[in-house]
């Protein structure tokens, strides 16, 4: 309806007896100000320049369209788009080339698997010997100024302090690393499972 009706009205308008003597390559442009009324005439007025614009022939027969200029942020999220679709394009492309079967994916996700969990094994153990060093360490601290309950009971060494907080701090760090590899293991299966699947889709492999 609403372009029955814009049509309408570019005819009356080019009915009208300026246009009625027009060239027949005279042209109407179409545009929709801050208030949603259509307008038509012969130019558009700057301040719509930079909205979506229709052009019409003689006819009444819309020839040409401009978009509208798109803001920063349109453009800021067309360019995401583009990249994104060049990420899966490159993506796409990296799997056809490097992989011949789906075994062959599965056997590379197999072997990062195991060497992640080895890492994760290990990084476990240490923990442990790190934890029951804390424990030694704070059994050894009720020795000493301030965790003894003896008035007479001597400060605590330097070296023993020194000890404590650098264990605590081990402690602390190969905790978040093994925080990060569960992480990237999670994720790393993940992705495999997605490799796999998006490979069969470009195989046809059901």
């Amino acid at each position: 309806m609403k372009n029955a009706a814009w049509v309408l009205c570019a005819a009356i308008l080019l009915a009208s007896p300026g246009f009625a003597t027009a060239p027949a390559g005279r042209v109407v442009y179409k545009w929709v100000d801050e208030h949603g009324i259509i307008h038509y005439g012969d130019h558009i007025p700057p301040e719509y320049a930079a909205q979506e614009q229709h052009l019409i022939n003689y006819q009444g027969v819309e020839i040409s369209r401009l978009e509208a200029q798109k803001t920063p942020e349109q453009l800021a999220v067309d360019d995401q788009k583009k990249t994104e679709a060049e990420q899966s394009r490159n993506r796409d492309r990296n799997l056809l080339t490097t992989y011949a079967s789906v075994q062959e994916i599965e056997r590379l996700r197999d072997q990062r698997v195991t060497l992640l969990t080895d890492q994760i094994k290990v990084t476990s153990q240490f923990l442990e010997v790190l934890n029951g060093r804390l424990k030694k360490l704070r059994d050894g601290s009720l020795h000493y100024k301030p965790y003894s309950s003896d008035p007479n009971a001597p400060a605590m060494p330097d070296q023993f302090a020194e000890d404590l907080v650098r264990v605590g701090n081990d402690i602390r760090t190969q905790q978040q690393n093994l925080r990060e590899k569960h992480s990237e293991e999670t994720t790393m299966s993940k992705q495999f499972e997605s490799d796999i699947e998006r490979f069969k889709e470009l195989k046809g492999i059901h």
